[in-house]
């Protein structure tokens, strides 16, 4: 019967919405361009939470549909022949078209050639043998330099890829430990945790913060540096709490640990390209404003020099992570329908949320990030609730108190990455409990505590930077 309804409810709901008189829904002046987009967004939604398709593939149908229901190259029967003010105003097919290449997209694309040019010619696995050389043998000590690594790595990589390699790492110095000891559940999670805390420290760490960009524009845009001056220090307070958390929950037994990596790094042209690619970049993206460049055309530095130095080749481009490109326009997309059909505001405006108290509805708008992104994808989270929370922002002057908007839409974006108290939470969570390591009350218990502590952070942050006038 669960199998069945996971099929049957996505195309139901959305139906229902279609052959609902206008009048019936609680939205004042619901034009047939909203209702349709309504029902777009309740499929989009149950297919993201039940996944009877790919996720990604959710998005490929979000783009097509509104291409036949909401543009002017539409499907012309259901796109004209209505009264005036019936109708509403149509989509232009090349605006949703254009969500494919996204100034998003490309930033997203250069992170994934990084990333693939750092793993092909073993950057990541020899800077991961440096950076953790000077935190010795101690295990508490060597369980904060793993955390640290994997951190700084997810920034730039994906959050998946990053758990993988760290795991991979990590696979010779589990077997030190005894099979009852605390250590080799401390281990194992240290990584999805650190690879889930990361990732919230750049723009391109994980699919939400690009999302969230997409937002943040006008007068409340962010940059790289700009992103990462409020993104990094909470990544560092959060992963000291974490590496608390691990030690105080799962205490060690085994007195020492030797770590043994081999490997050098490679001295071809190449290589040394990567590298020099890999400084410019990062380089652009924290100091390259004052040169009028912004981050989204830096992204494509290094998808240029790899491509034509051969760095990266036709091979290499088939695995590259379509999936997350296409999974992140169509949250874009479904974005752009709510605003151009004025459905956004509509549904802003038909809730009194004049009545409530700015500071409240931060909270509980993040509190259901969090509680969403534990039981689906976090990208998925992140592409519901922020055009939601865009629309409100901008229309309630007293979030100026504690922020505005832009506080908004942090506190949203941050707590759809604080969602890992499952192993179907998120990947890098996944891939740790496949290690048979781990039990799911075990991840249960430090995800809760992690995700609860992250979001009273990222609240006194938001509310120290607003009082300052940061914000």
């Amino acid at each position: 019967m669960k199998s069945t309804l996971k099929y049957w409810l996505p195309l139901i709901c959305p139906l229902l919405v279609l052959l609902l008189p206008a009048g019936a829904l609680p939205i004042p002046h619901l034009t047939l361009l909203e209702q349709r987009v309504i029902a777009i967004f309740l499929l989009a939604a149950l297919c993201w939470v039940l996944e009877p398709i790919p996720i990604y593939a959710t998005s490929v149908l979000i783009i097509v549909l509104e291409l036949l229901l909401l543009s002017d190259g539409g499907f012309k029967p259901l796109t004209s022949g209505y009264p005036a003010g019936q109708l509403g105003q149509l989509m232009s097919y090349k605006q949703i078209m254009a969500t494919f290449a996204s100034p998003i997209i490309m930033l997203f694309l250069g992170g994934f050639f990084l990333a693939m040019a750092a793993s092909k010619y073993r950057l990541d696995m020899n800077l991961a043998r440096v950076l953790l050389r000077p935190f010795g043998s101690k295990p508490r000590n060597l369980l904060l330099g793993l955390m640290g690594i994997t951190a700084l790595f997810s920034m730039f990589m994906s959050n998946t890829a990053t758990t993988a390699m760290m795991l991979a790492i990590l696979a010779p110095v589990l077997g030190v430990f005894a099979p009852q000891d605390p250590g080799r559940v401390a281990f194992t999670l240290a990584i999805p945790l650190a690879a889930n805390i990361g990732g919230i420290g750049t723009p391109i760490g994980t699919p939400p913060n690009a999302i969230a960009l997409r937002y943040l524009t006008g007068e409340n845009a962010i940059g790289f540096a700009e992103w990462m001056a409020f993104g990094v220090p909470f990544v560092l307070v959060l992963m000291a709490v974490a590496w608390g958390l691990l030690c105080w929950l799962f205490p060690p037994q085994q007195q020492a640990i030797k770590l043994d990596i081999r490997g050098k790094f490679l001295q071809t042209p190449k290589a040394w390209l990567v590298y020099a690619t890999f400084v410019l970049t990062v380089g652009l993206w924290l100091f390259g404003e004052p040169l009028g460049m912004n981050s989204y055309v830096v992204g494509l530095v290094p998808v240029a020099i790899f491509t034509v130095t051969r760095v990266v080749t036709k091979e290499d481009l088939k695995t590259l992570s379509w999936d997350v490109l296409w999974l992140v326009s169509g949250g874009i997309a479904l974005g752009l329908a709510m605003e151009s059909t004025g459905l956004a505001k509509h549904m802003v405006d038909a809730i009194p949320f004049a009545d409530f108290s700015p500071l409240l509805l931060l909270l509980l708008a993040s509190l259901l990030s969090l509680l969403m992104a534990n039981f689906m994808s976090h990208t998925a989270t992140a592409n519901l609730l922020l055009p939601l929370a865009a629309a409100l922002g901008s229309t309630l002057p007293g979030l100026a108190e504690v922020g505005g908007v832009v506080a908004l839409l942090l506190a949203v974006t941050f707590a759809s990455s604080l969602g890992m108290s499952l192993p179907i939470s998120t990947p890098p969570n996944a891939l740790a409990h496949a290690t048979g390591n781990v039990a799911t009350r075990q991840m249960a218990k430090i995800g809760v505590l992690c995700g609860l502590l992250g979001l009273l952070l990222c609240y006194l942050m938001l509310l120290t930077m607003g009082l300052t006038g940061y914000l």
